[in-house]
């Protein structure tokens, strides 16, 4: 195990840069992820470690020496980096750290991807802990792909990692994408959340095919570009006296009125 205990190592500095900069994550295609869930679920998706930080006194606690056994079945040997407590804070998404923080690559294992996946498309969603929860969202009901454009939010942010609780290890995520493009050339149903009047309902949707669906940010929605190569234009019934839902909400409404079609 390593110490460092000034801001001045460089090591240290290369993490915080990971830990704040989105510039720093792509140049350097990594980042750090918080917590022994998350932890875990890198370890259960076989997804490669490159160093374990612990916060000072935290080297013998059992989360840790949990997590070091698990490695160690999967013959796993990453550099341990013990860190005081000042710095270990700096590095942490959180008020209150939770003593372990992990450096993982951004690409992981190859998965396969194929015409018959559901697509989870993002346009726009610029906040972090909405487009983690959207992820995690479109993992639990079952799509298999995220296509993102180049004005949403990093995917790999710590607080976006924090909030898709696992979910970026179980999806293939594709970010900066040309959204045009890829609607264009899917070759399956487009479904975009919209609240024209030409709209359907949600529940008037076969939702036995694979499909794409289309969410845009909470103040624009669907850009008009992506609107006009949308199969259907969708919209959720809503009785109550409020124009719309968030995208997070809505997201989850449409997907899993998928999911019950399919059971």
């Amino acid at each position: 195990m390593k110490h460092i205990s000034s801001r001045d190592n460089a090591q240290f500095k290369r993490l915080k840069g990971l830990a704040e900069d989105a510039r720093s994550r792509r140049a350097e295609a990594a980042t750090l992820i918080d917590g022994e869930h998350l932890l875990e679920a890198a370890l259960e998706s076989d997804w490669p470690l490159s160093r374990l930080l612990l916060q000072e006194g935290m080297e013998n606690s059992p989360v840790v020496r949990s997590a070091l056994a698990a490695l160690g079945e999967r013959g796993l040997s990453p550099e341990v980096l013990v860190l005081a407590p000042a710095l270990f804070k700096a590095l942490s998404p959180v008020v209150t750290p939770t003593g372990i923080l992990a450096e993982i690559p951004l690409h992981g294992p190859r998965r396969e991807t194929d015409s018959t996946d559901d697509v989870l498309v993002l346009a726009g969603v610029q906040d972090a802990g909405n487009l983690g929860t959207l992820l995690r969202t479109a993992a639990a009901a079952g799509c298999r792909q995220a296509w993102l454009d180049r004005q949403c939010a990093q995917a790999w942010s710590p607080k976006a990692m924090r909030a898709g609780m696992g979910a970026q290890f179980r999806l293939v995520i594709e970010e900066g994408c040309d959204l045009v493009q890829r609607l264009a050339n899917c070759g399956r149903q487009v479904l975009a959340t919209s609240l024209a009047d030409d709209s359907v309902s949600l529940y008037a949707l076969d939702l036995s095919v694979p499909s794409v669906w289309v969410f845009g940010s909470e103040g624009q929605g669907v850009p008009t570009d992506l609107l006009a190569l949308a199969s259907r234009r969708v919209t959720i019934p809503m009785p109550g006296m409020i124009e719309s839902l968030n995208v997070g909400a809505a997201a989850a409404v449409c997907l899993f009125e998928q999911v019950r079609q399919r059971i």
